[in-house]
């Protein structure tokens, strides 16, 4: 069973290779941006051409999440037309399509202790759990708009296709929130780290595993063309972004002066998320994935 992997260079495609040697029986084919580039067409052709994938995880994306207000181009060409290449040639191979989102499609509040979103028609979510797949999204910037984008585009190119949202995702690979912060604290004493902006971290290897265990429930044809479409996957709980900060701290046995502050205080040229915890419900009941709580998961 052969799956291509696009992105293999990125912090998602790294955590991959770490647990591929656990599964013999898939023929796992890791390719980066210079080997596949997904938004060449051509390109995309001959590569699946040459491996003809059963499964493709397109883990391929422009993440620049500020950077992408000023090359909106740049974030269009990757994250969309890329995304509709891989559905094309996914189409034309009869792979299965698992693609890569965001909790950046998302722009709910958290007031009050309540959720919502959409700050004028304050629309419930439709979850006490967190934002479920059939929330409508409000992407706020140009990263989530093209992510988005990104999805429709599969969504009207190729139904065999997994849309994977997740949302702070940290690694000992790549670039990411947990290795800044640690970067941080060995060249100052003091830090300031937003808290009023409410999401999950998720530990990279834990969607690795996530995105296997979809690939083997398809593999065995314990999944229906009903299941396929838009999952959540994040691992559990909830904290502030100075949480998180603090919980890496506590861990690894770093004193710092750690103060948390307000979004406002922390300006940046595109706006995050102020809530967008996911509901995990359906990735569990169709495929069994069992979640553990992202501090549990952090230590690990």
């Amino acid at each position: 069973m052969v799956v291509l992997v696009t992105g293999a260079n990125g912090q998602l495609g790294q955590a991959i290779q770490s647990i591929a040697g656990n599964y013999p029986s898939i023929d796992f084919v890791f390719c980066s941006s210079f080997d596949l580039d997904i938004t060449n067409k051509e390109n995309c052709e001959i590569v699946f051409k040459k491996h003809q994938p059963k499964f493709c995880i397109n883990a391929a994306a422009y993440t620049a999440v500020d950077k992408a207000e000023s090359e909106p181009e740049k974030a269009f060409a990757i994250n969309v037309t890329g995304a509709q290449h891989i559905a094309e040639v996914c189409k034309s191979y009869n792979t299965v399509l698992l693609h890569i989102s965001t909790d950046f499609v998302f722009d709910a509040k958290f007031e009050d202790g309540i959720a919502y979103y959409d700050s004028q028609l304050r629309l419930p979510l439709k979850s006490n759990k967190g934002l479920v797949e059939t929330d409508v999204p409000f992407p706020a910037g140009i990263y989530g708009l093209t992510k988005l984008q990104g999805e429709q585009a599969i969504q009207a190119t190729w139904e065999k296709h997994f849309i994977i949202r997740t949302s702070w995702v940290y690694s000992q690979f790549g670039h990411n929130f947990m290795k800044t912060m640690l970067r941080l604290a060995s060249e100052k004493t003091a830090l300031s780290v937003v808290a009023d902006q409410i999401g999950t971290p998720t530990n990279a290897v834990d969607l690795a595993e996530a995105l296997v265990k979809i690939i083997q429930s398809c593999h065995a044809e314990l999944v229906s063309a009903s299941h396929y479409g838009i999952y959540n996957f994040s691992n559990e709980g909830q904290c502030s972004w100075y949480d998180f900060a603090k919980e890496i701290f506590r861990i690894n046995n770093i004193s710092i002066n750690l103060q948390p502050i307000p979004t406002s205080a922390y300006p940046t040229p595109a706006k995050r998320p102020a809530y967008s915890v996911l509901d995990k419900t359906k990735i569990k009941a169709v495929f069994g994935v069992e979640i553990k709580d992202w501090e549990e998961q952090l230590n690990r």
